[in-house]
Parts: structure tokens; sequence; C-alpha cells
């Protein structure tokens, strides 16, 4: 007999794991001890259980880019790691992976620690850490293999704002990685065309958030991209390109999977689902999107969604970093000054799922191997992001007939606001479990503060 069993529901497998069964749904039971999936079959009894019966059950969502607490300028984003986490949890992801960066005269180790500190008392469910290479880290790349063996696998590089890197100092940081055999995933823009615009557009009185998206050109996003993947490339280290917000990055990362390259790009609900009419609203409203890369227009939605449909596309992650309407209204004069990120952290999984398999647009192990397996591989979480056997009971049991209107009530994130509202999606989370436990069960948080755990990562294997 189990601790827990979940009985009856139609279990959603990956397309790398459906590819080796022939099968990629099928109706069992999952028995569970204590942390771990310790069975998968039929007439399964427990000491507990929970009826699957016309629900999916998933393994738990990763969403391998949030920033949670995260300081930029004299702001910092709204949702903690209490409020973040419980509101990923609600939305049947049991997993993120957010960033750290060192302070200058801190090591790579002693950040990861203060870092730690936030976080490990308030996760409500499990996380991980990437660690930011800043152009004040050069000097400190002779760390990164102490940061690896911390359990930071995967290290963050920027091609914008203060904690751009040039390109000799990318090639350096890139080289440091690879003799580690870590991941770098990077943030990819042409930050010198981009200050360039921004100058022109103030000068001639441009000044509202209708000029973000007009700063920040998709070909030079796509240039940012390409010249990344073939400095990796020289260097000879895999790559990840974070939020891909348009067609033509997505065709620069698609072609260089095509020559064998291990090249991986993700893209994120705020380019599935708006476009940049929305900088148009007037006042504060049209401050709230704003975000980097920017939200483009539909051509570029519909080319992201074709991407992720014939997988040139690998991740859906959300890039989570909500400010309160007050704090983006500070922008209101100057787009630029206006502080960047939307939330997403809840929506993203059932979002997917409406969109994306009930549209016709991905298929159900799509749709699971882009939110789950993919990010879990990928971010080396060895025992997250399936339902095998050994694995760690991370679960979703997902009401495919339920329905949600995204508004600020309906969600548990911080900000105030949703960029998603009105939005009605139909199918949602009934009930999620990390690690066995059940965290949120029928609209209901029955977790408890500070049960995540910090994952201590491996390399990655996607």
């Amino acid at each position: 007999m189990y601790d827990l069993v979940i009985k009856g529901g139609t279990v959603v497998t990956a397309t790398s794991a459906s590819l080796s069964t022939g099968v990629s749904t099928f109706t069992v039971d999952i028995g569970i001890n204590r942390e771990t999936i310790a069975a998968i079959g039929q007439n399964l009894s427990g000491k507990q259980t929970l009826d699957a019966t016309g629900k999916l059950v998933t393994p738990g969502a990763v969403d391998m880019h949030v920033h949670l607490q995260m300081p930029i300028g004299n702001f910092t984003s709204t949702d903690g790691f209490y409020s973040g986490s419980r509101a990923a949890a609600f939305g049947g992801t049991t997993t993120i992976i957010d960033f750290v960066e060192t302070q200058a005269a801190e090591t790579m180790v002693e950040a990861i620690a203060a870092r730690r500190a936030l976080a490990d008392p308030n996760v409500v469910i499990d996380y991980g850490l990437h660690m930011t290479i800043g152009p004040g880290d050069i000097t400190k790349l002779d760390q990164v293999p102490e940061a690896y063996a911390e359990g930071c696998t995967s290290f963050k590089l920027y091609m914008a704002y203060g904690l751009r890197l040039r390109d000799d100092e990318l090639l350096r940081a890139l080289t440091a990685v690879r003799d580690v055999s870590g991941i770098p995933v990077v943030h990819a823009e042409n930050w010198d065309v981009i200050t360039e615009l921004i100058r022109q557009n103030l000068a001639a009185g441009h000044t509202s958030p209708h000029w973000h998206p007009r700063s920040r050109p998709a070909l030079l996003e796509a240039e940012a991209a390409g010249r990344v993947i073939d400095i990796a490339s020289f260097v000879g280290v895999p790559l990840h390109i974070f939020h891909v917000s348009c067609g033509e990055a997505a065709a620069r990362i698609a072609q260089a999977r095509q020559q064998g390259l291990p090249v991986t790009g993700e893209t994120c609900p705020q380019y599935l689902f708006l476009t940049q009419d929305v900088y148009d609203a007037p006042g504060v409203d049209g401050t709230l999107p704003v975000c980097s890369p920017p939200i483009r227009d539909h051509a570029a939605q519909t080319a992201l969604w074709q991407a992720l449909s014939r997988n040139d596309l690998q991740i859906v992650t959300t890039d989570h970093c909500p400010f309160t309407i007050e704090e983006k209204a500070t922008g209101l004069g100057n787009y630029s000054q206006i502080p960047g990120g939307v939330p997403s952290i809840e929506m993203r999984f059932a979002a997917l799922y409406s969109q994306g398999v009930r549209q016709g647009l991905l298929s159900l192990p799509q749709w699971v191997t882009q939110c789950c397996t993919n990010p879990a591989k990928l971010m080396g979480l060895a025992k997250k992001g399936e339902i095998t056997v050994g694995y760690d009971a991370d679960l979703v049991i997902f009401d495919p007939e339920a329905t949600k209107t995204i508004t600020p009530e309906t969600l548990h994130e911080a900000a105030g606001w949703t960029p998603y509202n009105g939005l009605t999606l139909q199918g949602w989370p009934q009930t999620t479990l990390c690690r066995g436990n059940v965290v949120v069960h029928d609209g209901k948080f029955v977790g408890e503060k500070g049960y995540g755990r910090f994952l201590h990562r491996t390399h990655a294997n996607l």
C-alpha cells in the first residue's frame, strides 16, 4: 500500500517519452511513497487517494526563468519568494529557477548564500539559481568552478542594460562556462542600436510606450542571437537564448540546430498572447506591459506559435518580473525609464493548454515537453519534469474542462494587475503536488512556507 495514490487520471507524457512507448497518453494509477513516484500501474491502493478520473495528470511544470525579489534601480520586483512561488504552485508549476548577482566586493559563492538566505525560508516549491556574469564579474571568472560546485550550473549573460557584456567579454565568459560543462543562458539584443534609437526618439519628442518596441527592432534581436550563437559555436559551448520575441530570432535558433549546434530557445506568454497595441493604451496602462525584448506585432506572435509547433523553440518560460502600477508610472514621459517586466508565473501552464492544445497549435505531448520536460532536462534537474518511477512526485491533476477568467482578483500574484486581464482559459490545475506533498487543491493553498528546496543541479542533458 502506497502513501498516496492518484487514481484514474489520463497521464500525459512528453514527446521524448512517447517516442519510446508509442503512446503519449494512458490511463493509470500513480503510487507515491514519501517524496517519490513509486509505481505506475492499475488498481493501486494507498493510505490516501486523489481521484483524477476525467482529468489529465502531468509532471509538475518547470519555469526556468523567473525574477523574484529582483532589484532593478530603485525598485524591487513585486513578488517575493513566498508570493511568487505560491502563485506558481496555483498555476501548476512545481520548480522555478531564479537568478543571483554578485555585489562588487562579493564572491559568487557568497552571493549564492545571500540569495538562498532570502529564498530558503519562503519558497513553497523547489527552486534553483542561475549565476549572473556581468561586467564586474569578468575579473571573477576563476570563481565559476566554485559557483558550479554550489549547484549553479547555468550562467546568465546579458547583451543589454548595465549588465551588458561586450563581445570580447562574452568570449571570456562563454569559455569559463564551457570549462566547467555549464550552460550559458543569454538575453540577446543589440544594445548599441537600442540606445541610439532611444536617443533619437527622445530627441524627437517620442516619449510614450508606443516607441518601446520601435527602439528594439526584431531584426537586431535576431542579429544579437546569431552573434552569440556564432561566438558560442567558436568556443564550443551549448547555448540557450532567453525570451525570444520574434520569428527572426527563432529562425536563427532553428538554423543553428539544423547545423547540429547545441542551441535551444524559449518564448514567453506575453509574446504569445499580446501584441504591441498594448503599448498604445492611454496613460499608465500603456506602461504596464513594457518588457524587453518588447511585445511585437501579430505576425511575430503567429511566427512564435509556429516555431513552438515545429519545435524550433523548445521551451516556454515566463520571465516573470512585475512591478506595481505606481512603479511603472514613474516612466511616464520617458518610456526608456519604465521598469521592465510583466507577471505570467501563474497563467503559463494553463494558457499553453488553452490556446495551444485546444486550438490545435500544440499536441498534448508538446505541451508537457515545452513546459515541463525540456526545461528540467536543460537545467540538469535530475528527477523533475517526467512521470517516471524514482522521480520526484511533482505532479499536476489538470482539469481540461475548468474555465478561469484571468483578472487580478482570480490570480495570486502581488502586482495588483495583469496584462491578460479578461482572458478566459479553458483548462486549469485542480491539484499541485511538489515531492508528494499537496501544495494546492481545489483552489486553496495547503502548502507550507519554506517547504521548497534548493536544487543542487547537475549538468544539462537536453
